[in-house]
């Protein structure tokens, strides 16, 4: 069956009932004053909050293939990459939109494929889905628009870097690029999914020593580079110090890929990078505290520019220059 033959408002009910069927997130009861179903959504954030509002798309032959990933996969990627930005301001989600669009030739399977991941994640992450839109297409794609509430003046921003702050990074960086390589070069699934990090933002945000934090979509370097220009200062990176998952420099020479340039530029981590203030709690402690293993990989500097040390300048300018860029 595809979606020709239900229609619009046939697949928009089918939709409905194949994320409900993951259950409602908690955050509807506290947030959703009307939900899916009506002209607009209706949300109440926490008296004295903000509301940040962030956007992102999953288009098909630019983000994904439906040769090597599953509809579940796509659902699950387009929710959790918008909630990164989330993440990476440290707030809490009130919840989403998805807006889908689509070959009417496409099977029924897939749409209802794309929306259980979505609610799956929706569940996970405490952001529930509460309107939409589905309109035709030459390609698939997906544009999640997210929700979340802070303190008033209480959120992290790319623009709060200091000279003196250490850099640090959440998890391990280089196993989405490694994945990705993968899968094209093998033709295998890709079963690779980005990171949730809303807790660890929110624990950020908490942080006395706080300073500047972005979540690293594009690669290593080039994220590094947006949050430097918007804070006006410059760093000092070690290469040495980047974090990688167990196995990784000999999977990439495996497949003819350079372990170094591969985790600072292939991008796709979705992993925070954040600065703080002398003084603050060790990289171990900041661990338990944000619930993922984080690493300190250099210093905020007064003079602009990025400086790498132990990797060969080429590097550096490759990745500064190229980054992931759709245009």
């Amino acid at each position: 069956m595809r979606l020709r033959d239900v229609g619009e408002f046939g697949l928009i009910e089918r939709i409905a009932r194949a994320i409900a069927r993951g259950g409602e997130p908690r955050a509807a009861r506290r947030s959703v004053v009307l939900g899916t179903g009506d002209d607009a959504a209706v949300l109440r954030p926490p008296r004295g909050h903000d509301v940040l509002v962030s956007t992102d798309a999953l288009v098909e032959g630019v983000h994904f293939r439906w040769r090597t990933q599953s509809p579940w996969m796509v659902g699950q990627r387009a929710l959790l990459v918008a909630l990164s930005d989330l993440a990476a301001m440290g707030v809490r989600p009130l919840g989403c939109t998805v807006a889908l669009a689509a070959p009417a030739s496409l099977e029924l399977s897939r749409a209802l494929g794309i929306a259980r991941g979505l609610g799956a994640v929706a569940v996970r992450a405490g952001c529930p889905l509460v309107g939409g839109n589905v309109t035709r297409a030459r390609v698939t794609s997906l544009t999640v628009t997210v929700l979340g509430s802070a303190p008033a003046k209480r959120f992290l921003s790319r623009s709060a870097a200091q000279p003196g702050d250490g850099i640090f990074v959440t998890g391990a960086l280089g196993a989405a690029g490694l994945a990705l390589a993968r899968s094209e070069r093998r033709g295998l699934r890709l079963s690779h999914l980005p990171p949730l990090r809303l807790r660890a933002g929110l624990a950020l945000v908490g942080l006395a020593t706080r300073g500047a934090c972005i979540d690293i979509s594009d690669g290593l370097l080039a994220d590094l580079g947006h949050l430097l220009r918007a804070s006006g200062v410059g760093a000092e990176l070690g290469v040495a110090s980047i974090p990688t998952p167990a196995g990784f420099s000999a999977a990439c020479r495996r497949l003819g890929l350079d372990p170094l340039r591969t985790a600072t530029t292939a991008g796709e981590d979705y992993e925070l990078l954040f600065t703080l203030r002398p003084g603050g709690p060790s990289p171990r402690a900041l661990g338990q505290r944000l619930g993922v293993t984080v690493t300190q990989i250099g210093r905020i500097t007064r003079r602009p520019g990025l400086r790498l040390a132990g990797a060969p300048q080429p590097l550096l300018a490759r990745a500064l220059a190229k980054g992931f860029a759709h245009f």
